[in-house]
């Protein structure tokens, strides 16, 4: 791949109320994060005087102060050399879908008109984009309405988010944490637009309010030369983009020579992928105007195999799991100290984060030091709100043998992990005996034939089955003959049920 990978969370919203925390979201974000375009979100609902809740802009003179609070972290990047981009949300009347805006430069406004063409037309000359989320909602009620779609001032949609896939209207993940917006549906959705002869690439982003970067919501990645803004911006721009619905799934895709969101020649043409997943890939469909083409099955080819006396494998570790509040008060957060010692070689640790609070402390390539802190209420209070059970963790991979034995060690316990059982299967582990002991000394007839209130009631972490570098990384070339006036993308599924969507490839 001529272009290096660099992740963001593209719709991180952060509001009025919450601007206090905004040093807060910026660090977490520089340590979950390549870049990061914020997107500011200068709406809060008021009440009527019959108790009418409505959504609405909060008073101009509060957003224009807190987009100067904005513009200063922005300049604060900027010294830092870190690229930040300034954004925020526009819904205008609902009749064009919600996007948010982004700038590449420091120096702009925010701009509130009420249609998605008013908004291109003031933004006319700026370096900005529009970027459509939650597209597959109905139409005029915050759907995404491809009639009006400036594909130059919206290169990118957003395919996937906290709301679900905006994909399509029967795919595998639907829309239905936000009840209230109602179900999915077809003339929306991503492949709509698509359908429409519209070029938009793809991205995942949160729609996150309360944390930056939640890795359970989705990430983007952008194809750029260097993390410059202004590299970043040229990938932005010109569709270099893929999204994945949780781990950061690699996706290197060329036809003749061209990426992702780039124009390649009709006819007979090289096609080249390669995957590197972050657990077993279970197949890889190449979709030409969004119906499978061709489907490769990676699960069947691998498992069989001889492995070599070293070799390179993935295994991820989740912390969460504990009682319930309403028995137990008291345990809204808990937090895991912890290490990691490998006998051969720590190649990499991915951050799967999804709240304030987590640390890597040291990092080599003999292992590494953590601290986490895992929650258990909702993360905005809503009822619409993100589980109440999150989990933070990691996914690690290693370079050793397999009759290596990892030594992961959990608030002061030690647990032996044999890399021959790692890729036999997952395991889970737990604090029984603190939950034992607070079981009967709250509730001291509660002695029982099952022990239901005690494991139940346990915090619990578990190590997911390792994959070897075989199962994860996958090559296909080959030659492909494009039809004229066709797109071509792909669709990333892994074992573990995590996605990976590339951006189209179009043909002439």
């Amino acid at each position: 791949m001529r272009y290096q990978q660099f992740w963001a969370d593209m719709h991180s919203n952060i509001h009025h109320h919450q601007m206090k925390q905004l040093p807060q979201w910026y660090e977490h974000a520089k340590a979950v994060m390549d870049f990061w375009p914020i997107a500011y979100y200068p709406f809060a609902l008021r009440k009527t005087p019959s108790g009418a809740a409505l959504e609405d802009l909060v008073p101009q003179e509060d957003y224009c102060a807190d987009w100067e609070t904005v513009r200063a972290l922005a300049a604060q990047a900027e010294q830092e050399g870190w690229p930040f981009f300034m954004g925020y949300e526009w819904q205008g009347d609902g009749s064009d879908g919600d996007h948010n805006v982004f700038y590449l430069n420091n120096d702009e406004a925010i701009l509130q008109p009420r249609k998605y063409l008013e908004l291109r037309d003031q933004l006319a000359g700026h370096e900005a984009i529009a970027v459509p989320h939650h597209l597959a909602y109905k139409p005029n009620s915050r759907g995404k309405n491809w009639s009006t779609h400036d594909e130059k001032f919206s290169p990118i949609a957003e395919i996937y988010s906290s709301h679900g896939s905006s994909e399509n209207d029967d795919g595998p993940i639907p829309m239905v944490r936000h009840v209230h917006m109602g179900p999915r549906i077809s003339g929306t959705s991503y492949e709509s637009g698509l359908a429409q002869g519209h070029h938009v690439s793809v991205i995942a982003s949160g729609d996150n309010h309360a944390v930056p970067g939640e890795a359970d919501h989705g990430m983007m990645c952008a194809l750029a030369e260097n993390n410059t803004k202004e590299a970043i911006w040229a990938a932005l721009r010109n569709g270099r983009t893929y999204g994945v619905s949780r781990s950061r799934i690699g996706v290197d895709f060329s036809i003749g020579g061209k990426v992702m969101g780039e124009t390649v020649p009709a006819g007979p043409q090289p096609l080249a992928i390669t995957i590197t997943g972050t657990n077993a890939v279970d197949r890889i469909e190449l979709l030409r105007d969004s119906i499978p083409e061709k489907t490769y099955v990676h699960s069947g080819s691998w498992e069989r195999a001889p492995l070599p006396e070293k070799f390179r494998f993935k295994f991820e570790v989740e912390f969460g799991w504990g009682p319930d509040l309403k028995a137990f008060p008291g345990n809204e957060t808990k937090t895991w100290e912890g290490s990691l010692r490998v006998p051969g070689t720590l190649l990499s640790v991915e951050k799967l984060w999804n709240s304030f609070g987590q640390r890597i402390d040291h990092q080599d390539d003999k292992g590494c030091d953590f601290n986490l802190i895992t929650r258990q209420t909702s993360e905005t209070g809503k009822w619409m709100g993100s589980s109440p059970t999150r989990q933070e963790g990691f996914i690690f991979e290693v370079e050793g043998s397999l009759d290596d034995v990892l030594d992961l060690t959990v608030n002061g316990k030690s647990y032996p992990l044999v890399v021959r059982d790692l890729l036999q299967g997952t395991r889970v582990y737990s604090e029984y005996e603190e939950a034992e002991k607070m079981v009967y000394d709250r509730y001291p007839d509660a002695h029982h034939y099952r022990d239901d209130l005690i494991w139940h009631s346990a915090f619990k972490f578990r190590v997911r089955r390792a994959a070897p570098e075989s199962a994860y990384l996958v090559s296909i070339n080959e030659t492909l003959d494009l039809v004229p006036g066709s797109n071509y993308r792909l669709r990333v599924w892994q074992k573990n049920g995590d996605i990976a969507w590339s951006s189209p490839i179009y043909c002439e």
